[in-house]
């Protein structure tokens, strides 16, 4: 784990050059989303290794690191790195909400600066960037979402997102074939217009996005197979002692989101696949 955190932190020195840091942040083709709570083991390694994973696709970017409340060293590291990965990275401090609202704070923020697509991902090292959907032209998608073909995460977490598939399907009669995973790239156009179908104080923000895209049937999909890596550090964001609450949450905030969606029009714009 170490080895590996040293050799992505090697290569990110060597390879994010001054005038990589250096682009300007404006007008960016794509603005990533990533919520962080209390990973100071391992932010630094993560977000490096991201930043060399988008300069190498040649992809015009700003970078959302949205800080949830962090109570360890993660604030003063983000700081450090606004200087190393230069004004790309934008790094938001805000008080705790939990990872959902969190990731409905970064979305609405991306889509405040422009960008035409925006990337959801987590901040624990799970994702890798290998997997990032970067099809050709003649590709054609609104949403992509990863599926989860393997993973190193633990059989809890497979639990997990299992009982998140099912109890979406048995409640709404909609199948997702992974409605919590933490890496989705969407337009702008189709995120905004799903948004305001969600309620601003639901806290499974991603549950909710993936069953209102899925509901809308002018939507156009792409799934792509991931793995899922191991936790490099940090803390996680499910309580495992809360398990029983937060299903309670979603079953009746899942009736809220169908009722709410059903008086919102759809009002999505075209997208296409980033070239």
């Amino acid at each position: 784990m170490a080895e590996f955190g040293w050799e992505i932190e090697r290569q990110a020195e060597n390879l994010l050059s001054v005038e990589a840091m250096s682009r300007s942040p404006q007008s960016p083709d794509l603005a990533v989303v990533m919520p962080i709570y209390n990973e100071a083991a391992s932010i630094r390694s993560v977000l490096r290794e991201w930043f060399l994973a988008l300069d190498k696709a040649s992809v015009n970017f700003l970078f959302f690191a949205i800080n949830d409340g962090s109570t360890d060293d993660t604030t003063k590291i983000l700081s450090s790195l606004t200087g190393e990965l230069g004004p790309r990275l934008c790094v938001v401090n805000k008080k705790n909400s939990g990872h959902g609202r969190s990731c409905r704070f970064g979305y609405e923020r991306a889509l405040a600066e422009g960008a035409p697509w925006i990337l959801q991902i987590d901040s624990d090292g799970q994702c890798d960037p290998s997997f990032l959907p970067l099809p050709d032209d003649n590709e054609r998608f609104d949403c992509a979402f990863g599926y989860r073909e393997t993973r190193d995460d633990g059989i809890g977490r497979r639990f997990i997102s299992y009982c998140c598939r099912v109890v979406l399907w048995l409640v709404t009669g909609t199948y997702v074939r992974d409605p919590n995973v933490p890496y989705r790239l969407i337009g702008a156009g189709t995120l905004g217009s799903a948004l305001r179908s969600i309620p601003a104080d639901f806290n499974l923000q991603n549950i909710a996005l993936s069953l209102v895209l899925k509901r809308n049937t002018e939507v156009r999909w792409k799934y792509f197979p991931i793995h899922f890596r191991a936790r490099r550090g940090g803390e996680s964001s499910i309580n495992y002692r809360n398990i029983s609450k937060t299903a309670v949450e979603l079953l009746r905030d899942l009736r809220r989101i169908t009722d709410q969606e059903l008086a919102v029009p759809w009002r999505s714009s075209p997208s296409h696949g980033p070239t």
